[in-house]
């Protein structure tokens, strides 16, 4: 059924399938997307890799995907592994998986738990993860961030097969925002107003303006008050 006008767009096996604009889009099996492709939602499942961007509402994607331009959507959800050559933005992101992000990555919310490797900046209301793998961003800026290493998975063996040295912490450069929690967590500036640095993390400036908890086992360099 056609969705405001639009044809919608089913591809199955091994395939080409052109870009343009559908109402909703189902993949499944090994396709390559030539151009861009714009939808009001996607379901895909397999190995999927597109030549230009993709936007749209709602996106699903199990298996692995590769995008050569920038991908966009209100509410995504991630399974499995994802390569974006340009930006990932959107209101709210479910991630099960592995994303790397060649530009800014920028939502509403993010949950979940997988790992993820930014080369841009990281910008969030809310992200709440638990590592399977390293999580990597030159600036992570929020408004709430927390940060726990997860249960040992299927996906985290996975990862340690596919990445030996892939160790379940967050690296950044700055990290900045309202409330930070999180633990083995590696940084060379912390800013916020309640911060919690829990256990195995290394730190070189924190400058927290409301409280500070840190744990025992983590190390910090510098701590500078700068509230009231």
């Amino acid at each position: 059924m056609d969705n405001y006008g639009l044809p919608d767009l089913s591809v199955n096996g091994v395939s080409d399938a052109v870009g343009g604009k559908y109402g909703n889009v189902r993949i499944d099996g090994v396709i390559k997307v030539v151009g861009d492709i714009e939808a009001q939602s996607f379901k895909l499942n397999g190995v999927i890799r597109t030549t230009g961007s993709v936007k749209s509402e709602s996106f699903e994607c199990d298996g692995t995907l590769k995008v050569a331009g920038s991908l966009s959507a209100s509410q995504m959800r991630m399974n499995g592994l994802v390569n974006v050559e340009g930006a990932l933005s959107g209101e709210w992101l479910r991630l099960n998986g592995l994303l790397k992000i060649k530009g800014d990555c920028e939502f509403e919310r993010v949950e979940g738990e997988g790992g993820f490797d930014v080369d841009g900046l990281l910008n969030a209301g809310s992200i709440h993860l638990k590592l399977q793998g390293r999580g990597k961003a030159r600036e992570i800026g929020v408004e709430s961030l927390y940060i726990r290493q997860g249960a040992k998975s299927l996906w985290s063996k996975v990862w340690k097969w596919l990445f030996p040295k892939f160790n379940p912490e967050l690296q950044a450069g700055v990290i900045e925002g309202d409330d930070i929690d999180v633990e083995h967590t590696k940084a060379d500036v912390i800013r916020g107003s309640r911060v919690v640095i829990g256990k195995g993390s290394v730190i070189g400036r924190v400058e927290y303006g409301t409280e500070l908890q840190v744990h025992p086992g983590a190390t910090i360099r510098e701590r500078v008050k700068t509230g009231g």
